[in-house]
């Protein structure tokens, strides 16, 4: 008998090869030609350079280990000492060391001016495509300034730590530390979103700190160096500043009851903490919490639409890539209508992501767009944020059996977009906030209306639909007690308006018309791969 061994039983054929040393800026027309747009005079090497480094292999398989290989939290020392620490895999530490050293925190801060925030958010997308996780912590301490700035003397004790290229991940006393990073405690298991519902109380000692007692339901990144927290003062809900490490180096009763079994988001720990004795100081006006912590809440949002702009770029550029390399029936995947056309509406949709996140990141640029971007952000995240799950299951559906296994990114990526949908308010909390800010600032409505009507005249779709727009925001100023019932449906039109708008303004026409004809047509379709005649298949699978 022969003991001869076959060994082409296992050859492997028609794979895709590894999708990495590649550069994602350079991979990605849709987000040049909108820096070149939104932030004409940026330094587009440092993208590339942000772009080839997260298309390592090396930062790949730090991305895969900070996702399997998780936080865990050590509650105590080994001799009993309480001290909560949070301990993280080496994986995510030069994940956070390399964004941290590119400013993508706080670098629309250190270095403000013309385009400042919009190339802070390329950045910050580019990274996010392959490791979405830690850019919550990135995203706190980016928008912890505007809020911090309400009281100057915090801000002056914080900001240089604040502002620093410098990733230092040890808790001990602020003052000896060359940077710091932020998060947030809001929510508490009997309110939510509802934070005027809170209970957690701040009982002034003088000199604006106060003894916090109560507990949070959820707070993000608890290693890290200081948070806002809303709490219940003599005033009323006000924000107050606690660090993790008081100074002179004694820690802070900050204790850490567990962390989260999240779906996704597995890199990021977030966790339940009870203060106890917890000291905090004022931020802002006693009793305007909401007020103080508005502005961290409207950039946090910001980055919920990079966030999931930068998931809907890694679909469909996995997705496309495997199609790219793979063949079956006869032909070459990407060559197949059927998986074209899917991928040509998975484009569209991450085109249209990318043109509103940067036009909205170009309104936190300059502050005659405030009123623009408090209605325009809340509306791009509620829209962007809700396509996201959607579009990465297309994505992941594209790989075949392939996606659905851990060993390819987008079944990370799938479990991750939901959590951008919930964070800063999940749909009816946005929803509700949009008819709040029409009522209450109607300036907010004017100037989303002027962006919309830059661009009548640019295509039929796009003015019958505007129209509907109109009528819809008529209709819920006209019976506000009614408005709730339709808010979702205004939201969803006035993000399609907002985007049709920035691509009729800005993209290539050919971009503009299909998503005109796809999303704003009389028979569009909220399945994937269903787009009606007129649409340039070939143009938009060629951008992917």
């Amino acid at each position: 008998m022969s003991t001869t061994r076959n060994h082409t039983t296992h050859e492997v054929l028609n794979q895709a090869p590894p999708r990495v040393d590649v550069d994602e800026y350079a991979l990605d027309p849709a987000l040049q030609e909108a820096v070149a747009v939104f932030s004409p005079h940026a330094r587009v090497e440092r993208f590339h350079e942000i772009g080839r480094h997260v298309g390592t292999e090396q930062y790949q398989h730090d991305a895969e280990l900070a996702n399997t290989l998780t936080p865990v939290h050590r509650a105590h020392d080994r001799w009993g000492n309480r001290v909560d620490e949070i301990e993280f895999h080496p994986a995510y530490h030069r994940i956070m060391e390399y964004s941290v050293s590119r400013g993508l925190h706080t670098s629309a801060w250190a270095d403000p001016g013309p385009g400042a925030n919009v190339e802070r958010a390329v950045g910050f997308m580019l990274v996010s495509q392959i490791e979405a996780g830690h850019g919550c912590p990135l995203s706190m301490t980016h928008a912890v300034v505007p809020s911090l700035r309400l009281s100057p003397e915090l801000a002056a004790e914080w900001e240089t730590a604040l502002l620093s290229t410098v990733y230092d991940p040890e808790l001990r006393d602020p003052a000896t530390k060359s940077g710091v990073l932020f998060g947030m405690a809001m929510t508490e298991k009997q309110g939510g979103s509802d934070v005027r519902a809170n209970t957690t109380t701040a009982e002034p000692l003088g000199d604006g700190l106060h003894v916090l007692r109560g507990h949070k339901w959820f707070c993000s990144a608890p290693q890290s160096d200081a948070f806002l927290v809303l709490a219940q003062s003599p005033e009323g809900l006000s924000c107050l500043l606690v660090p993790r490490v008081l100074p002179g180096g004694e820690r802070n009763p900050f204790l850490v009851q567990r962390l989260k079994d999240k779906l996704g988001n597995k890199s990021n720990a977030s966790s339940e903490v009870e203060f106890d004795g917890t000291l905090g100081w004022m931020v802002g006006e006693p009793g305007r919490g909401v007020r103080t912590i508005i502005e961290m809440v409207g950039r946090t949002r910001l980055d919920g639409v990079l966030g999931a702009t930068a998931g809907m770029r890694q679909g469909v550029a996995e997705a496309a890539w495997h199609a790219r390399h793979r063949a079956a029936f006869g032909a070459t995947l990407i060559d197949q209508p059927a998986m074209a056309t899917v991928l040509a509406d998975l484009q569209l949709e991450a085109e249209a992501a990318t043109w509103t996140a940067l036009r909205l990141a170009s309104a936190y640029d300059d502050e005659e767009f405030a009123p623009y971007r408090r209605l325009a952000t809340a509306v791009a995240k509620y829209w962007i944020c809700k396509r996201g799950p959607n579009h990465a299951y297309e994505s992941l559906e594209c790989l075949g059996g392939n996606g659905y296994t851990e060993s390819f990114p987008l079944a990370r990526r799938y479990r991750e977009q939901p959590v951008l949908a919930v964070w800063e308010g999940s749909g009816n909390v946005i929803a509700l906030d949009v008819l709040r800010a029409m009522a209450r600032e109607p300036e907010s409505v004017a100037a989303f209306d002027a962006e919309l009507a830059a661009q009548l005249g640019g295509h039929e779709l796009y003015d019958r639909h505007v129209g509907r727009v109109r009528g819809l925001i008529g209709r819920a100023a006209g019976d506000p007690d009614a408005a709730p019932g339709i808010a979702r449906r205004l939201v969803e039109a006035m993000a399609l308006a907002q985007q049709g708008a920035v691509l009729l303004g800005h993209a290539p026409a050919s971009v503009a018309e299909a998503f005109c004809l796809a999303r704003l047509g009389d028979d569009r379709s909220a399945e994937y791969g269903a787009l009606p005649d007129g649409v340039d298949i070939d143009a938009l699978v060629a951008r992917a």
